[in-house]
């Protein structure tokens, strides 16, 4: 299960790009021999090939300049021999003219900013060891170490007039084995006696805090944790970050969302707040108090008047619809602004004139550009087949960073008033202009309670009606998270659809972009009617005369990886190949296994020994190891080690049951990855694996 709260990144966790994300630090070359810089591979017979997209810079952390003439982003490109990653940043006129790259290093810069001045660009390094702050001018020289906080720092905002900084930093988290047993100083154990002891890749030893210092453009001194004494989180790990924080204008006050909450009480609910900190009176007051779900992003008006964020209603529910709120700078006087707007708001901006806010919406599986007006008038910006993750405004428009099932991140200029984009930035023009990519096909598939259902279908790049190619359905993961035109260094449908595979992506029940009652409809329903929807879809597509009804195949991870699982008990010998990645095979054991609990509870319906509870008890029922009796196809399994959200002896068992039935099966364990494939070539292995199982059997 992937919990997306905030669109980018999604953008989260598919970004590597970004400069900024975890997984690009972790990943990060340090000091190899051979510099990793922009690929110039030659592709061959024009195919996406898993060597190719490792070879795709990923294009993410874009600025405005102070004086709107320039926009700073970084690139990360990948080397596959070396089994690393290098962020380079980059500086450009607002018309995509005078490209300069300003970084150009063994090592990673992460999380660049412009100063105040537009001359100097702060950002983090680890070149001399430990994560630190650092300071160069717009031409990348000049290079000065700002900070010296001990462990490091993950990310920093500067106060509007830089005379503050707050920058984020782990504290210890709950009392280490070696304290309690100082005479065991070698022992490995950890001692747990509450929940969220681990969280999603990692053991939770430790918890990201924000600390407030003074700045004198030179030194960070007289620092203080706005969190001192607590465990508390913020940012919350694993996806958020310092959007989670915000200065006022004048810069006496910070907004922060936190979840104060730590263990259990932290497992079980979302209830995550925003607080208004002052620095003059050293108070702390809690404006969304009674709100109960996830509060996050908080963001003052340029004029420092009012402040908007993202809110969720309902405790529990990772999923709710993400509300665009308005409030005066105080937190007084809170309006719903999407209250009309089926749809989710996320990743806002206001306007430089104080009057709206832009935001990004993905509506029918493709997310574009939006604005509102104080008065909640909302119009629809951009438009087309892809998929915006951020924006800014500029003082000849908008600039925005998009992607589709056909192209990775590039930046993008937009007339708002009239909706024109023009591409700015071509940062893999060298490798697209090599490849034939499939056509991506819209379609509106019958579902078997008679609604519609938004269906991506992609071709092989030279289609040929007259023919006829094995099929294979995706199965998404969440289970809410859209298939939209997102772009994937895994889960990428044009390297499937090269091999000569025809994709078939349903936007099934569950799903955001299709209205509430469309995304809700999952929540209790798991092996139900979203099952039926993908059962739909293939069932559509085998009718059609140039697919081979013989050779079809099921693909997905995480609850798409459940799917997987499930439907390979349920399919009545539609398929003759499944894939399930990072998949729940048997829920009670899920339930028990993973940490955010909330989630569960949710969507599960509560917990399998509560015997009076209807739709839990549905749940469990359908539980895919439950009907490993019907299991008949060949199925390959692969999990990740370190994935804490949905544990490798879900893929183990899984596997377990296929060859104790006498099935072909396949199992591909990662010790070293968590619930996604990080590293180049572990990220290849995948790939080959993937395509050889599927061509083994529907080839």
């Amino acid at each position: 299960m992937r919990k997306i709260q905030l669109s980018i990144f999604m953008a989260v966790l598919l970004l590597l790009a970004a400069c900024n994300s975890k997984e690009s630090v972790e990943t990060s070359s340090k000091n190899d021999d051979k510099m990793i810089s922009k690929n110039e591979i030659k592709i061959p017979e024009g195919k996406v090939t898993p060597e190719a997209l490792w070879a795709f810079g990923r294009m993410g952390g874009a600025e405005l300049s102070p004086d709107g003439t320039k926009i700073l982003y970084s690139v990360t490109y990948y080397s596959v021999e070396q089994n690393s990653s290098n962020c380079e940043w980059f500086v450009m006129n607002l018309d995509g003219t005078d490209i300069r790259q300003i970084t150009k290093t063994p090592f990673s810069e992460y999380a660049a900013h412009w100063r105040k001045d537009g001359k100097k660009i702060t950002f983090l390094s680890a070149e001399n060891g430990s994560m630190q702050l650092w300071e160069m001018n717009d031409q990348g020289s000049a290079r000065v170490q700002i900070s010296n906080i001990k462990g490091g720092i993950s990310d920093y905002l500067f106060s509007p007039d830089e005379s503050k900084i707050i920058y984020i930093a782990n504290v210890p988290y709950g009392k280490r084995t070696v304290e309690i047993y100082p005479d065991l100083p070698k022992t490995t154990g950890i001692i747990v006696d509450d929940l969220m002891y681990k969280h999603w890749d990692e053991w939770v030893t430790t918890v990201p805090h924000p600390f407030v210092a003074d700045f004198d453009g030179k030194e960070i001194k007289n620092a203080f944790d706005l969190l001192e004494g607590t465990g508390y989180e913020c940012p919350m790990k694993p996806f958020n970050g310092v959007e989670d924080l915000a200065w006022s204008p004048d810069g006496k006050t910070i907004a922060y969302a936190c979840k104060k909450k730590t263990g259990l009480e932290y497992a079980i609910s979302t209830n995550t707040d925003i607080y208004l900190y002052n620095l003059d009176t050293k108070q702390t007051v809690n404006m969304t108090e009674g709100m109960m779900g996830y509060d996050l992003m908080p963001q003052f008006s340029p004029d420092g008047s009012k402040i908007a964020w993202i809110s969720m209603e309902r405790d529990g529910y990772e999923s709710d619809k993400k509300r665009l709120f308005v409030a005066d700078a105080n937190g007084d006087d809170k309006i719903y602004m999407t209250e009309d707007f089926d749809y989710n708001a996320d990743f806002i901006q206001w306007t430089s004139d104080n009057q709206g806010l832009w935001f990004i919406a993905c509506k029918e599986a493709v997310t574009n550009i939006w604005k509102i007006d104080l008065n909640k008038n909302i119009a629809q910006i951009t438009d087309g087949v892809h998929d915006y993750e951020w924006m800014t405004q500029t003082p000849k428009g908008l600039i925005g960073m998009r992607h589709s099932m056909s192209a990775p991140n590039d930046l993008y200029a937009i007339n708002p008033e009239t909706g024109e984009q023009k591409q700015i930035t071509f940062e893999n023009k060298h490798l697209l202009d090599q490849i034939t990519m499939g056509r991506v096909e819209k379609r509106w598939i019958k579902t078997t309670d008679n609604k519609q259902m938004l269906t991506w279908i992609i071709y092989p790049p030279h289609f040929d009606s007259t023919k006829t190619y094995p099929a294979v359905l995706y199965c998404e993961g969440g289970p809410q998270s859209t298939v939209s035109q997102f772009w994937s260094y895994r889960w990428n449908f044009q390297i499937m659809a090269a091999n000569d595979y025809i994709i078939v992506a349903p936007n099934r029940r569950g799903l955001p972009g299709f209205g509430q009652e469309w995304l809700e409809q999952i929540s209790g329903d798991y092996g139900g009617q979203n099952m039926k929807d993908y059962l739909a879809a293939i069932d559509e597509m085998k009718n059609e005369p140039y697919v081979d009804e013989n050779r079809l195949g099921c693909v997905g991870a995480s609850y798409g990886g459940f799917s997987v699982y499930w439907l390979a008990g349920h399919h009545d010998k539609r398929f003759k190949a499944f894939i399930a990645h990072d998949g729940i095979f048997n829920i009670e054991q899920q339930y028990l296994e993973t940490e955010e609990m909330w989630f569960a509870n949710w969507d599960m319906g509560g917990a399998y020994w509560e015997k009076d509870n209807a739709i839990a008890q549905r749940t469990f029922a359908n539980s895919p190891h439950k009907f490993v009796d019907k299991w008949d196809t060949p199925i390959l399994c692969i999990h990740g080690e370190k994935d804490y959200r949905i544990l490798a002896s879900q893929g183990m068992s899984a596997f377990n049951a296929a060859k104790l039935r006498g099935l072909d099966a396949e199992l591909l364990i990662f010790p070293d990855e968590n619930h996604w494939v990080l590293s180049p070539q572990n990220g290849v292995l995948w790939q080959r694996t993937f395509a050889s199982w599927l061509d083994k059997y529907l080839k």
